[in-house]
This record gives structure tokens, sequence and C-alpha cells, in this order.
């Protein structure tokens, strides 16, 4: 059996403004994009059909369908098309200013081609998906920021676990953007798992540093020995997940496992990176006066 073992880091090597600058110039950049896309397309992020509305058709076909080979079929209200891994069916997907009917009968038409299942998202039930996913996310992180509140009762330990966690929310987020996954209900149940898993990191490095005897640097590589095995494994696990998706046609699940991974490297940073800084400042300089 392979043992991994978390390499000890000499963080007196480092200023606090050194090891902050990586983690806060990351979360500038992401803020950035997510701007650029909000002023562009009207949302900080692309939505798919669940929050958006539009019309799926499953067809079974004799030939290939290429997205642009779908478009020249039904138009350029296509906006993916998904093949089902192993099988000669693909999920064709379109925006809001297709009419189910319309392709519907288009498909049936169409020499290779036989429609087995379709079905439409309404804009008016898009809109209350998209508007009950931000109130979960509010209510998951303003329930996240009072606990951390709750439990330390102090302003900066308090704060870097809420720092931590928005920005393993934004990083995922503005990469998504980047590399064209659009957000849907399945991805933004990733991002609350995602708050789950920032708030267990930070916690457990705040509590070896404020809670558990030793000095500053010994309890720190005590909660790195646990926390880092613990992210990094949910990391191996959630690749996997991505990759057997991909391989398998399941786009939802490796979009999922594609989020979590993202996340949770950016949780790696932001915990032992800028988290550590915000506590160094406060345990050495901030407390005392």
């Amino acid at each position: 059996m392979v043992a991994f073992e978390v390499p000890e880091v000499d963080y007196t090597q480092y200023s606090n403004r050194q090891l902050a600058a990586v983690p806060l110039a990351v979360l500038a950049v992401a803020l950035g994009v997510l701007a650029v896309t909000a002023v562009m397309t009207g949302s900080p992020v692309a939505l798919g059909v669940d929050f958006t509305g539009g019309s799926e058709l499953t067809v079974q076909s004799s030939s290939p369908i290429s997205e642009q080979q779908a478009t020249d079929v039904f138009g350029d209200s296509v906006v993916s098309v998904q093949q089902v891994s192993g099988q000669d069916q693909y999920i064709i997907t379109f925006d809001d200013s297709a009419e189910i009917s319309e392709i519907t009968a288009t498909a049936e038409q169409t020499d290779g081609m036989t429609v087995l299942q379709s079905g439409t998202t309404s804009p008016v039930f898009g809109a209350d998906n998209q508007r009950l996913a931000v109130i979960g996310v509010g209510v998951a992180f303003l329930g996240m920021s009072l606990l951390a509140f709750a439990l330390f009762r102090t302003f900066v330990p308090s704060i870097a676990i809420v720092i931590s966690a928005f920005s393993d929310i934004v990083i995922p987020v503005a990469i998504m953007n980047l590399v064209g996954i659009k957000l849907s209900l399945g991805t933004v149940a990733a991002l609350l798992m995602l708050i789950g898993y920032s708030v267990d990191s930070d916690i457990l490095l705040n509590n070896h540093v404020l809670r558990r005897s030793g000095g500053f640097y010994e309890s720190t590589y005590r909660a790195m020995r646990t926390g880092v095995t613990m992210t990094l494994t949910s990391i191996a696990a959630m690749t996997v997940m991505a990759i057997s998706a991909t391989l398998f046609g399941i786009e939802l699940m490796a979009s999922i496992g594609i989020v979590l991974v993202l996340g949770l490297t950016a949780d790696l940073m932001n915990t032992y990176m800028l988290n550590v800084t915000l506590l160094r400042w406060y345990k050495y300089e901030g407390i005392n006066r």
C-alpha cells in the first residue's frame, strides 16, 4: 500500500504579503472574468437550459451527428449535441427559440433519424430555477458565515473562512465560463458541496491553530496532514468520476466532477496560503493590538 506524506512547508521563508499575493491575484482575475461575462451576456455565468428554458430531443441516427450537421438540419437554435456512449443515440439541445413540435417534425422527416424522446423547459420555469438556485447558494453561504462567527467569535479567523469559501466558489465558476461549462442544477449542487468542503478544511485549520496546544507552525502542519490528505483524496475521486462520465457520455456528471476538482484545488491554495496568512497576522500582530 502506497503511503502519502504531506510535506512540511517552511512558512517562515515567506512574508504574509507574499503568501496572500497568489490567491488574491487568482481571485481578482476570476472576478474580472465574471465581470466581463456579465457585461457581454447579461449574466456572470453562462446559463444552461435548466435556467434559460429550451428543448431537448433524443434521436437515433444511422450516421454520426455533429453540432454543425444538427445546425444545418434544425437551424441556429441548436445549443449542443451529445452522443449517448456506445449507442447510435444523440441528445440535441435547443434554446428557447425552438418550437418542440417543429423540431420533432423536422427530425421525423429527416432520413436515417428516429425521434425517441422530446422535452421542453419553459423560460418561466427556467427563471424560477435560477431564482431558487441563487437563494439556495445565498442561504448556504450565509449559514456558513454565521457558523464561522459562532464558532470563533472573533473577526479575523471568521472572515478568513468566509473569504476562502467565497474564492472557492468564484474561481471554478470563472473557469466554467472559460471552458464552456454552463450552469445547471447539477453544477449548482457542486458549488453547494464546495461550500461544505471549504468550511470543513478552514475550520480544521483554525481549530488546530487557535484552540489546540503547540506553536503556530506546528499546529498548521498538524492540520495540513489531515486536511491536505482529505482534499487530495476527494480530488482524485472527483477526477476519476469526471473521466469516467466523459468516456460514457454522461455530460452532467462530468461537469460536476470538473467543477469539484477545480474548487477543491482552489481550496488547497486558499486554505494553506490565504487563510494561513490571515491567521498568522492575527496570531502575531492583530491579537496583541
